[in-house]
């Protein structure tokens, strides 16, 4: 997937159809419009990485691949570049967006920030009908298979939007679900999906209990781990193929 540059990181179902609610939010939706296909199927083969940072996409290869008219695909790509993981380069096209190491850095701090501001929240307003939410959410392990962690992928972002959404503060639902959209490239290369519901069960436990100080720790664990989690794939298995600059890239 992703190819580092500089000096490196120093820290420690047959068709993928994403539904959400909300905005900010993946905008799949179970339609079975061509639009709708695009979309799903370009996001499922960034987020995964068979399509590259600053690879071509181009509207006639897309349109004859999907055996559509040029508007579906625009919109779909409008819909990705909406997310930021496509970028519109005048007089150019549209390419998988590149990014730098201080995005990456700068949105996993930001998502520290909005979750634990969200969870802190969401212990003492979460309702009973969203911790059923949080409990049904994971479908199971079906295997590696990159159409099983777009999956997983999109349950663990719908999961991390219901606890923002159950905070109150819609506003900061919003913000978190459009940084998971930005960053969902990085949260497949966790590959946490045998393990995704696990994960989640010690912050819906201290949910249910109202336990503040559990919430916290889950939600600190969960975010530390999955850092850690991304730089070391990033630097030990993956850094052959991702393409990440140090500082600002005009490509973004």
């Amino acid at each position: 997937m992703v190819e580092i540059k500089g000096d490196g990181w120093k820290e420690k179902k047959n068709e993928c159809i994403m539904i959400h609610n909300g905005g900010g939010m993946s905008r799949g939706q179970k339609d079975g419009t061509a639009k709708t296909v695009i979309y799903n199927r370009l996001r499922s083969e960034i987020i995964t990485g068979q399509k590259k940072p600053g690879e071509r996409l181009s509207i006639e290869a897309l349109k004859t691949a999907y055996g559509t008219s040029v508007t579906p695909v625009r919109d779909a790509l409008q819909m990705l570049n909406q997310e930021t993981l496509v970028t519109i380069k005048p007089r150019s096209g549209y390419y998988v967006a590149h990014i730098t190491l201080k995005d990456l850095h700068d949105m996993l701090d930001l998502r520290e920030i909005l979750e634990t501001a969200a969870v802190e929240r969401a212990v003492e307003n979460i309702t009973p009908e969203q911790i059923k939410r949080l409990e049904n959410i994971h479908a199971g392990y079906t295997g590696d298979d990159e159409f099983s962690y777009t999956r997983y992928t999109d349950e663990n972002r719908q999961f991390h939007y219901i606890v923002a959404q159950s905070s109150g503060n819609q506003e900061l639902a919003f913000q978190l679900g459009h940084l998971l959209d930005r960053m969902a490239r990085f949260m497949v290369i966790r590959r946490a999906g045998k393990n995704l519901a696990d994960i989640h069960s010690p912050l819906i436990n201290a949910l249910k209990k109202k336990d503040a100080r559990g919430a916290s720790e889950a939600i600190c664990k969960e975010l530390s781990d999955t850092k850690i989690h991304i730089m070391d794939r990033i630097m030990q298995e993956e850094a052959g193929s991702w393409h990440l600059g140090m500082g600002q890239d005009s490509s973004i």
